[in-house]
């Protein structure tokens, strides 16, 4: 009898053990206990496969009535074509905060466009991607400013979307050039940081980025152009561009000094006052909480955070990402290095300072705006994630070419000596063993993308990949000679910078405001640029860049980092092999086509660096190449490439969805039922491809269960 209850207590014990192992299974990520889930999605090697430019065909009944209500940003059902790969019934809306009403303004039609796979079913998915982002180029005669920023972000280990060109057509019709890029949404997450993933926010001082709507009441025509030294560029112009004359900007004397916004409404909560989130002040924009600075414990707080989630904050997340706002903040005060690591992922903020700052752009956390950037928070560590590059190279006001080429690395931009004001990156000059450390990424950094050769490179890649597209383009807000100039200018910048910020390595220029003050003969010189000439908030769009008195130098909105993921220097979603738009070669004789670092001098020449020869490519069968009709294979999605089928779009092609009823298709359920399985099983999809030790963790500690509750039935049944 006593053996009997002793077994019993036994089956008990593994039982509880059993459970226990589950639970911590199912929530290990959060315990910090848990492996690499990390998501090999294989949209990375078709869609992002930026070897070639890929086609996008909309098939839309009414694209003249889409337009017209374009600002309204609703939603409508579309048939999608990428690269002969059919997908039914994919959610369509413009996009863009700001830029919206500016392409209207200029009397433009050519908007940015998100693609929602998932919005409408569920299920379908493009090879892993539910969200698509078609970036319109605006403010961008280069064609290539995001897209090289984001290349470059992925370069150094920085998580950041991947980038392709994909040319545009409309029901066949030619519509343009355009960028797609990763939406910063689920696909994304778990690409970088698994299924099991932490919390993604988009602060947003200006209320113009943080979410869809955001922005729409900005009218460039009502900024005052009088106090910024520039004349109207909306008179005398005769309509042709929406009122929009940009001969009548003058770059150079341009003074931001006491300019007002205009009135978009909502509540200030900063220091300057005057607009959503925050105020001009010295045109110097930003909420405290937008700037991730540390207030009080309480949650209402940090409205421009949470208000700005991305994924559901409980208030234990809430209160989680407000310690480490306090921890940052108390470790910066204290140069406390300890304290700083425990509230920031050291080694990814540094990467993404390096290539941002590097970058110049104005419109952005280091500038005087104070957004285009995603905040990632991960058991109480914090990161960054870069977002909007159209207006980095110094291009947001383009007047001082020589401040923007010698942006110091260590105040940049709107970031003045002993200031506190940008906590995610005063941190790193707070402590001489960080800013050591800035300063030996940043030295990697020049080697691998400027003295290799890799830059210069890749720009010569990408304007051979695009160019034939650039002419053909009837939508695009350049002429071809501005693009072919613009592209001349690029290079001639970032060669420039790179030789700055050597100086400022070794110390024969200053890498703060003062040491540049002291020793302005040092500097750089800049002059045989324009930076207007790379395309600016001036054209197509609004003003542009001053001094550091009027909120610093200048950029506008609109890979993979994680402890145990990626290096600085992966290669991974790196594919700019040499193919040209009309003759694409197969992938695995990329290496075959790299020439000698250093040769950047021809910017028409087919080129790339050697380095990239350890990237990671797609074989020739999972590649979509244009005029593949393949079909997505993806769950239960409805995907036909049949010629009957790809003539016509849906009969609910004009139809718009509501939220709850993309999200909800069981009438009468709880909001945001979908039939699932409760708990995160979302790397568990025909779509994902999770570590396979997960599967057998999982299944173990199931047999194990089982194993227990049979084991003490027998038992029992012996009794």
């Amino acid at each position: 009898m006593s053996t009997h209850k002793n077994i019993d207590r036994v089956c008990i014990i593994i039982t509880v053990i059993a459970l226990l192992a589950t639970v911590l299974f199912m929530n290990g990520k959060k315990l910090g206990i848990s492996s690499d889930d990390t998501v090999s999605m294989s949209y990375e090697n078709t869609l992002f496969d930026d070897s070639y430019v890929h086609t996008i065909d909309i098939e839309i009944d009414d694209w003249d009535s889409f337009l017209e209500t374009a600002t309204s940003e609703e939603y409508t059902t579309v048939n999608v074509t990428i690269d002969g790969e059919k997908l039914k019934n994919v959610a369509l809306r413009a996009k863009g905060n700001t830029s919206l009403s500016t392409v209207q303004q200029l009397g433009s039609s050519r908007y940015s466009l998100k693609l929602e796979f998932d919005r409408f079913q569920q299920s379908l998915t493009y090879h892993g991607l539910d969200k698509l982002c078609l970036n319109n180029l605006i403010q961008d005669y280069t064609m290539m400013k995001d897209y090289l920023a984001y290349k470059l972000m992925n370069k150094f280990g920085a998580a950041a979307p991947l980038v392709s060109f994909v040319y545009v057509t409309i029901n066949g019709e030619d519509w343009g050039l355009y960028l797609a890029a990763e939406a910063v949404e689920d696909s994304f997450l778990e690409r970088n940081y698994g299924t099991n993933h932490g919390d993604l926010y988009k602060p947003d001082s200006m209320s113009m980025g943080g979410g869809r709507g955001n922005g729409r009441e900005f009218d460039m025509r009502e900024m005052d152009f009088d106090k910024m030294g520039m004349k109207n560029p909306f008179e005398n112009s005769d309509d042709e561009n929406g009122g929009f004359n940009p001969d009548n900007i003058d770059f150079a004397n341009m003074d931001f000094s006491g300019m007002q916004p205009p009135d978009m409404g909502g509540d200030s909560n900063s220091e300057g006052g005057g607009f959503p989130g925050g105020g001009f002040g010295g045109f110097g924009m930003g909420s405290n909480d937008a700037k991730l600075k540390y207030t009080d414990d309480d949650a209402d707080s940090y409205s421009t955070i949470f208000e700005n989630a991305k994924t559901a904050a409980s208030n234990s997340d809430k209160a989680r990402l407000i310690k480490s706002l306090k921890n940052l903040s108390e470790g910066i005060e204290n140069s406390d290095a300890d304290k700083i690591s425990e509230a920031v992922d050291v080694d990814a903020v540094l990467g993404y300072m390096v290539v941002h700052n590097f970058l110049v752009n104005g419109d952005s956390y280091t500038g005087s705006m104070i957004h285009n950037y995603y905040l990632y928070e991960e058991n109480g560590k914090m990161s960054m994630i870069p977002w909007d590059y159209n207006l980095a190279y110094g291009t947001f006001q383009a007047s001082d070419s020589d401040s923007a080429v010698n942006d110091p690395i260590d105040n940049p931009l709107s970031i003045t000596d002993g200031d506190t004001d940008r906590p995610m990156f005063d941190w790193i000059i707070s402590c001489d063993e960080y800013t050591e450390l800035y300063h030996q990424y940043y030295e990697e950094f020049i080697s691998e993308v400027y003295t290799s050769g890799y830059l210069t490179d890749l720009i010569d890649t990408t304007y051979n990949m695009i160019k034939d597209y650039v002419e053909k383009d009837p939508t695009k807000f350049c002429e071809v000679s501005e693009f072919e100039k613009a592209v001349e200018t690029i290079k001639s910048f970032v060669t420039l910078r790179c030789q700055s910020i050597e100086g400022q390595l070794n110390g024969t220029i200053g890498s703060t405001d003062a040491a540049q003050e002291e020793n302005p003969d040092a500097l750089i010189d800049a002059s045989s640029i324009t930076l207007s000439d790379m395309g600016s908030m001036g054209g197509g769009g609004g003003p542009g860049r001053g001094d550091k008195s009027n909120g610093g130098t200048g950029g506008n909105s609109g890979g993979h980092q994680r402890g145990q993921g990626r290096g600085r220097f992966s290669k991974s979603g790196d594919n700019s092999s040499i193919k040209g738009s009309d003759n694409v070669q197969d992938a695995d004789s990329e290496h075959n086509n790299s020439k000698k670092s250093g040769d950047s001098t021809n910017s028409t020449s087919h080129s790339k660096d050697s380095s990239d020869d350890t990237k990671q490519k797609s074989s020739p069968s999972s590649k979509s190449k244009p005029g593949n009709n393949n079909e997505v294979q993806d769950s239960d999605a409805s995907v036909d490439s049949s010629p009957e089928t790809s003539a016509k779009a849906t009969d609910s092609s004009s139809e718009t969805a509501t939220d709850s009823e993309a999200t909800n298709n069981f009438p009468g359920a709880p909001e945001g039922f979908n039939g699932g399985m409760p708990g995160d099983f979302s790397g568990f999809g025909p779509s994902a491809s999770t570590d396979p030790k997960n599967y057998i963790y999982f299944g173990g500690y199931i047999l194990l269960l089982l194993a227990a509750i049979i084991f003490a039935k027998l038992y029992r049944n012996r009794r």
